[in-house]
This record gives structure tokens, C-alpha cells and sequence, in this order.
């Protein structure tokens, strides 16, 4: 028998492996569903490239690669005999096996028995071999069954533990020399002290300078200059501002290249007026239950209840459309956003009704694949297979148990996004960490992620995305400026001082403010209540400008700016601003409810454009103004751009003129040698290569916008022709170019990327998809796909001066009625948990996590992100 299994397994032999250091071996999580070693298919994993499949797509996987071997791995879960829980042991006929980590968490009492199996299955022909059969097996590969059988799990590296092995104390930490300059940090307004950035900004914890850090793959970041600062000043620490807590501090070592820990960080915060002893972490320490307020009053009970419906009898319902999301710790600000994502039909159509074409294209590796993954996961919620009722014997058992409350124990834990969660959180320095996140962050990160990825005839993102008209007025001339961009979240402040219960929140102050004197307990908390009608008004009102340059003056002026609609989504997302700085540091949410109503008018709110009588400022765009240490000498030269010199001398001395490698280092924007290199490659014919680099001074006022397009907005469609030529200076195409500026709304650091990661024939392909999706836009009705659902209406339409390239808006009626909202529990978005309620079918249910139940009392009043659907016209 030996001879004859080494006989049949020799032809294979070349396609299997032993799973390296580095290799992700998939044992828990099929890659094109949710089937696991607990399915009753089991799972297949390939022998060569570690990947698992459920019985439904192993055969995919054969056809397309042509690999014939897989290990079958299946676990057997029986509930044990009356009496056989006291000290029973469960029975695995391998030992530990392939269930390492995250699938004995469901069934990890005394009431169950498990039992693994593994055995090699050779395809077509499912010839099975049972394991462990060392003794038949080739040497080859009974070590690479044992391999894969013992290998630690795909996602072990992001578990807490790992994660913090990782991260070491830096060697500056203790002996960090900070500057007595006066330099104090305020709790809010941060920017960039040498851009316009504000986020993704460090306090550099020497000399105390905010400034940006490095942009990421999906388009969001800085410019870099706190690196910048680091080759300046040799001040090695920064630490991140937007998500500072004593529990979370991300510092980062420039001269160790890292990631690092400061023990001292408190102290180094401390010499900059930034106190964060006061904030204390609340909750459990995965910050799941966080339900404490910030200044040691008692616990937000009511919150907490309100929101889940705790206490009531919350019947659990089953089927499409009903699947809950395991919590993976921390993880319900992603599962709240994609449960609402895919109860929307064109979210549903894009990835769920492409769902075959989309999984026969798709990458060899498709845990790498966006597309793969979204449309896996828009099935694993819509289809139904992950969300089936208990059998009638287990409601009986519950019955007699008295434990008929919610279907808890017996009902299907969700779908695990351990796949999906490390694919859209690649590369983010918040999203990839275990720490809880803010939701409205990652709505906006996956509508980024969308943009970049969106194939096929429909981009989903075209249901969220409409136009701001802003209004900004120079207070010293009165003329205006009209200009208009993209968003897709609308932002709705929420005015505490218009509060209906004033009266009693001002006494409810004073009652806290004299127990806090005479060291009493706090009185109960009391929620502020504010019109809808009021965050509305407060939305509409003019906000100062900083920094205004008036192209009237031509220098800095007063201005205010108002924000109107020029276009109405077809399904409108808002964000109450509930969570703001206060004075000592301290991340808070202000405790308050709104009466959100049901159905929604913005009409008023829609823009007018120019009005009669009002006088349009000069189009012109701001002189470019530098630094003041070099100021004094721009003045006196005309050739005196932002050079790296360091970067222009090591390109000299390959033999090219100095003068050249100073122009390529500038049209390059200082993005290092190698790519001015590329720049001197591309441009070495030209007659004028050698000549030195003339750019106008700073006194010079700008060209106007209708000569250069600087000032030109997304909407224009026709990037800036500087933007245009930095990048073909590098060798690019024109076309290609033009493509990832408007892709990437004219970022020459983005669209750098964008053509990295997109190929010419990738946008030609996308050419030809806006080509035909601008001839179905008229006539394609959003309720034609199978998962569509009776409460959809189209009567948008495209705006008249829409390129087909360019982002599609979808203009229409500003009425609106509310199908979904997205609820927090907590004092921070740092810590807490999320919970959603969607509207499907008339009623409302409530998503927990994996628990999926009709709502009887839906709290409307305490949400956090909102979710409107356009109504029809009729």
C-alpha cells in the first residue's frame, strides 16, 4: 500500500510544498466564502499556495491553476450526553490540530465535543487519503502535512500579543532633549506648520513643531514634513496627535526608522501643555464595554440600555439579508458600516449581481483581491447560508430552560471578516491595529477604497457622492468667490446652546460643579435635547475662513464661507458632530439627543450660484510665498526654488550638469534621486536640458485660473497643466497622466501611485467602462437587480456638464426618508462599541454584532451617522 500511494502522489510532487516562514496558510476561512473546517463541506486548503476553499470553489481553484492536491480539513462539533459534562475531555483524533485559535472560541464549554479530521484529497477524481498515514506517505510530503497541520494561523499577527512584542522602547526615550521655547499644544485646531494638512499630524516631542507625516496607499496622509523636519533638526521622536490617550500613544522614531515606546511620554507631553493623566481608559480592555464618561461620573446605564434594547424580548430573525458579523475585538465600527453598506441595492448589484464574473477574474491569490473580497462579503450577508434558525429541539431545550430572552446560545454566530479586515486595513496605521476606530473614518477609507477599485459598469460610490457649492466673501470688499467640490458625508454640527432643556442643563452644571467643590458625588447626568431644525440652522450659518488670501487685495483678509448643496445624492449620509476636545485633553462625547426625523426636506438648503448684484472676486490664485528664513534671499534671486541640493550633488557626480539635476530634483518635487534620475533619462534630448532652473519670485502674483487651471477643482475635468507636466516630466504619458490626476483630484503624490498601481491598458479598459456607462445612465433603473428592494427610486440624473471620465454625480430631489443609522456606546471613539439599526421589509432591526433581531424601540435620537434614500418625485 505504501508503494502504491508514493506511486499515485509522484506526478504531484512538484506542486507541493512546505509552507515557508512568511507563508499565510488558510485553515479557518475559505477565500471566495465563509465556509469553514466547521462547514458541513469542511475546507480544502491547496498544498501550494496555502489557501482555503469550501466545497463550492475548490473545483474553481483546480480549473483555473490546475493543482490537484488539498488537505480536507473538518471538525465534528456534538453536543455531549446528559451527565458527561463533569471533567469529560473532548476527543481530537490529531491532537491539537488545524484549530489553533480563532474556531474553538464558539464551542469552547463543557457542553460540547470536538472532533478534528485531515486527509489529503487528490482532484478530479477526490482520490482521499486519511491523516496522519506517515508510514505510506513520501517523506516530502508527511512534512508538509505536519506543516500545514501545526501552522500558526493567517491573521496570528495581529493579534494584541504580537503586536506589542513588536514594538520596542526607544534608545532617546530616557534621554530626549526638549526645547524650552514656550511652544503649548491646544486640544483642537491643529494644521501643519508648513502646509494645509489637518490630520495625520505629529508633535514632534523636541522643539514641539506640528507638522504632517507621510501619505498612505489609499490617498489619505500628509506631505512628509515632519520627515522633513527630522533631516532639518535631527529631532529624532514624534508622537501622532489625532489619536492621543494614555493607553494609546503611536510615537515613532525617525532615526530608528520604527515604531517605538517612550515610557517618559507623559512627561514629554507635559512640557508642551499637554496633560493626559486626567483620561482614563474605561470599559474592558479590548474597549468593547467602555460605557464610562470621562470625569469619574457613574456609568452611562441608560445609554448602554437604550441602544441595544437591552431587557426586551428581541425576537432574533434568520435568512437574506439578517446575517450577523462576529466581533473580532474592536472590530463593530467596520461590521456596523459594511451591514448598511450592503443593504443598499447598488452596493448589492455592484459586487453581489457581478458576483460570478467578478470570482472568474480573479487574482490567483483573492485574499488580496478588493473586488473578491467585497462581493464575498456582500454574499456571506445577503445570501442567507450564514443565517439559518436553530432546529426545533434546541428552542425546546431553550424553552424548558427558561432561557428564551434572545436566541443567544443557539444562534449563528455571524460571518468572521478576519479576511476582509486585513485586506482594507493593509498599510493603515489605525484601521490594521486592534484599537477601536472611529466609523465615520472608515466609511470615508472604504469609499476610498471603492474609488480605487471599482470595475465593471456601475461604481457604488456614484450613490453617495454629490456637490458643495461654498460661498466664500471677502469681509473687506464683499465680493465672492463661487466653487464647488465633491463630498460624500454631510457633517451636522449640533448646537448645545439651542438645547430645548437649557434651563435644566445649566442647573444640572451648577449642581455638578458644587459637588465637585464639596467632593460629593456627582448628580445623575442629564442629556441635552436638541431640535433637528437647530443642527440644520447651525449647518447653514457662515464660519470664519483662516488664512483668507483675497485676490481683490491681493494679500491675507477676512472671509467668511457658507455651504449649500449643488447636487443631491441619491442616498444622503450625516455625521452629528458629537465628539469634540475639551480643555484639558480630554476626547469627549457630548452627551445629547436629536429628534431625527423620518423623513427629510433639504430643498431649501440647495445652492443658487452668482446672485444679482454680487461682485465675483478677481480669479487669481495666491503668490507662491516661501519660508522666512529664505525670504530674504528669494527677494534677490529668481532661481531660488526648494531644492534638495544633498539629492541634486549625488546625481552630479554620476557626470549629468548640476544645473539639470536641479531642475529634475524640482520637477520631480523632491521625491529623492531615483526618480529625478528617471526625470534627467527622459529629458536628455531637449536643447535647454543644461540650462539653469527660472522661476518667477514670490512677488510675482500668479497667473489667473482660467490660464493655468491651479485653482481648477475636480469638477473642472482638465487638471492643472503644472500637475500634467511634472509627470510626464518623468516619462509618463499625457493621457495616462491626465487619468490619475482627475482619478486622484489633482494630487500629484496620489496620482503618482495611481499610476504605479493602474496600467495603461487597466485605463484604457476603464475609458471604455465610463464610455458605456454614460449611455446607460439614463436608462439603467437602480431596481433591476435580483437584490434590489421596493423603496428604491431613480429620478436622478448625471449634471449636463459632466465628462464621462470624471465622477459621477447623480442629481435629484432633495427629499429624503431614513433607512439606517449607526449608533456609539461611549465616551470616546477611541473605545466603546457600535451597533446599527436598518429599516428592511417595513421594520426595523437591530445589527449587535452577530446578533441580528427585529427592534421593538429603535433609539433614533442617540445615533451617530444617519443613513437617508432619496424619495421619488411622485
Amino acid at each position: 500500500m505504501a508503494a502504491d500511494l508514493g506511486e499515485l502522489l509522484v506526478p504531484y510532487m512538484p506542486t507541493i510544498r512546505v509552507p515557508r516562514t512568511g507563508d499565510r496558510v488558510f485553515k479557518s476561512e475559505c477565500a471566495f466564502s465563509y465556509d469553514s473546517p466547521e462547514s458541513e463541506g469542511g475546507l480544502y486548503v491547496c498544498m501550494n499556495t496555502f489557501l482555503g476553499f469550501g466545497r463550492e470553489h475548490v473545483e474553481r481553484h483546480y480549473r483555473k491553476t490546475g493543482q490537484s492536491v488539498y488537505m480536507h480539513l473538518k471538525r465534528h462539533v456534538k453536543e455531549k450526553a446528559t451527565g458527561a459534562a463533569g471533567g469529560a475531555i473532548s476527543r481530537r483524533r490529531n491532537g491539537k490540530v488545524f484549530l489553533d485559535l480563532e474556531l474553538n472560541r464558539d464551542f469552547n464549554g463543557d457542553e460540547y465535543d470536538c472532533e478534528d479530521e485531515a486527509k489529503l484529497v487528490i482532484f478530479p477524481d477526490h482520490f482521499e487519503i486519511p491523516l496522519p498515514n506517515i508510514e505510506e506517505l513520501p517523506a516530502l510530503v508527511t512534512i508538509a502535512c505536519d506543516a500545514v497541520l501545526n501552522a500558526a494561523s493567517a491573521y496570528k499577527k495581529q493579534e494584541p500579543d504580537s503586536w506589542d512584542e513588536e514594538i520596542q522602547v526607544s534608545k532617546h526615550a530616557r534621554s530626549l532633549r526638549q526645547q524650552d521655547n514656550g511652544v503649548r499644544i491646544p486640544p483642537s485646531g491643529w494644521k501643519c506648520q508648513k502646509c494645509e494638512m489637518k490630520e495625520n499630524l505629529w508633535l514632534n516631542l523636541s522643539d514641539g513643531a506640528v507638522l504632517c507625516g507621510k501619505w498612505f496607499f489609499d490617498g489619505s496622509g500628509g506631505n512628509g514634513h515632519a520627515l522633513d523636519h527630522f533631516k532639518d533638526t535631527n529631532f529624532p521622536l514624534a508622537v501622532k496627535l489625532d489619536n492621543l490617550t494614555p493607553d494609546i500613544a503611536d510615537i515613532y522614531s525617525f532615526d530608528e526608522e520604527e515604531a517605538v515606546l517612550d515610557p517618559q511620554i507623559s512627561e514629554h507631553l507635559q512640557h508642551f501643555g499637554i496633560d493626559i493623566i486626567p483620561i482614563q481608559r474605561n470599559g474592558t480592555d479590548n474597549g468593547h464595554h467602555n460605557t464610562d464618561d470621562t470625569n469619574g461620573m457613574r456609568p452611562r446605564v441608560s445609554e448602554w440600555e437604550v441602544i441595544q434594547e437591552s431587557g426586551m424580548k428581541l425576537k432574533a430573525v434568520y435568512g437574506s439579508g439578517f446575517t450577523g458579523i462576529k466581533n473580532l475585538g474592536n472590530s463593530c465600527y467596520l461590521g456596523t458600516i459594511m451591514q448598511v453598506l450592503f443593504s443598499i441595492p447598488e452596493f448589492q448589484r455592484a459586487y453581489v449581481g457581478n458576483l460570478q464574473r467578478i470570482y472568474d477574474y480573479s487574482p490567483l491569490d483573492p485574499s488580496t483581491d478588493f473586488s473578491t473580497q467585497m462581493a464575498k462579503l456582500g454574499h456571506g450577508l445577503l445570501s442567507g447560508l450564514y443565517s439559518k434558525p436553530p432546529m426545533k429541539s434546541e428552542l425546546i431545550e431553550q424553552v424548558m430552560k427558561e432561557e428564551y430572552k434572545v436566541l443567544d446560545w443557539h444562534q449563528p454566530k455571524g460571518i468572521s471578516l478576519k479576511m476582509f479586515k486585513a485586506l482594507v486595513s493593509d498599510g493603515h496605521p489605525e484601521f490594521s491595529s486592534n484599537r477601536q476606530q472611529d466609523a465615520q473614518k472608515f466609511f470615508l477609507h472604504l469609499i476610498n477604497l471603492v474609488e480605487r477599485n471599482s470595475v465593471g459598469l456601475e461604481n457604488p460610490n456614484n450613490a453617495f457622492r454629490y456637490l458643495v457649492e461654498e460661498r466664500v466673501q471677502c469681509c473687506q470688499t464683499q465680493k465672492v468667490r463661487y466653487t464647488q467640490k465633491v463630498d460624500y458625508l454631510m457633517q451636522l454640527p449640533a448646537p448645545i446652546e439651542a438645547a430645548s432643556n437649557r434651563e435644566e442643563l445649566i442647573a444640572y452644571e451648577a449642581k455638578r460643579n458644587e459637588a465637585e467643590e464639596n467632593m460629593r458625588a456627582p448628580p445623575e447626568p442629564v442629556r441635552a435635547r436638541i431640535p433637528f431644525t437647530a443642527c440644520l440652522q447651525a449647518f447653514t450659518e457662515p464660519e470664519n475662513v483662516p488664512d483668507f488670501w483675497s485676490s481683490e487685495l491681493q494679500a491675507k483678509s477676512a472671509g467668511v464661507k457658507t455651504s449649500r448643496f449643488a447636487s443631491f445624492p441619491e442616498y444622503l449620509v450625516v455625521q452629528i458632530k458629537k465628539f469634540t476636545f475639551v480643555v484639558d485633553w480630554v476626547p469627549k462625547k457630548v452627551d445629547l439627543s436629536i429628534d431625527i426625523p423620518d423623513f427629510l426636506d433639504l430643498s431649501r438648503l440647495r445652492g443658487t450660484g452668482l446672485q444679482a448684484g454680487e461682485q465675483e472676486l478677481p480669479d487669481l490664485t495666491p503668490p507662491i510665498i516661501l519660508p522666512e528664513d529664505t525670504r530674504d534671499n528669494s527677494m534677490n534671486s529668481s532661481d531660488s526654488p526648494e531644492i534638495d541640493e544633498s539629492a541634486a550633488m549625488q546625481l552630479a557626480e554620476m557626470g549629468f550638469p548640476l544645473e539639470a539635476c536641479r531642475k529634475a530634483i524640482y520637477y520631480t518635487g523632491n521625491m529623492g534621486p531615483e526618480m529625478a534620475f528617471n526625470w534627467i533619462i527622459a529629458h536628455m534630448e531637449e536643447p535647454d536640458f543644461a540650462e539653469p532652473l527660472a522661476l518667477p519670485t514670490f512677488m510675482e502674483p500668479g497667473p489667473s485660473v482660467a490660464n493655468s487651471g491651479l485653482a481648477a477643482t475636480p469638477l473642472d475635468n482638465h487638471p492643472p497643466e503644472e500637475s500634467i507636466a511634472i509627470l510626464t516630466s518623468m516619462g509618463f504619458p499625457r493621457r495616462h497622466t491626465v487619468q490619475a490626476l482627475k482619478a486622484t483630484n489633482n494630487n500629484l503624490e496620489r496620482a503618482l501611485d495611481w499610476i504605479f498601481t493602474h496600467t495603461e491598458r487597466e485605463e484604457e479598459e476603464e475609458e471604455e467602462t465610463s464610455d458605456a456607462l454614460s449611455d446607460m445612465a439614463d436608462t439603467t433603473e437602480p431596481n433591476d437587480s435580483a437584490f434590489s428592494n421596493a423603496n428604491t427610486h431613480s429620478d436622478s440624473t448625471l449634471s449636463p456638464d459632466q465628462d464621462a471620465s470624471g465622477p459621477q454625480i447623480k442629481d435629484g430631489p432633495g427629499r429624503y426618508e431614513l433607512f439606517a443609522f449607526i449608533s456609539h456606546i461611549g465616551a470616546s471613539t477611541m473605545s466603546g462599541h457600535y451597533v446599527c439599526h436598518i429599516k428592511k421589509e417595513g421594520r426595523w432591526v437591530i445589527f449587535n454584532d452577530h446578533k441580528v433581531c427585529l427592534s421593538e424601540r429603535p433609539p433614533k435620537e442617540l445615533g451617530y451617522i444617519y443613513f437617508y434614500r432619496r424619495l421619488s418625485s411622485s
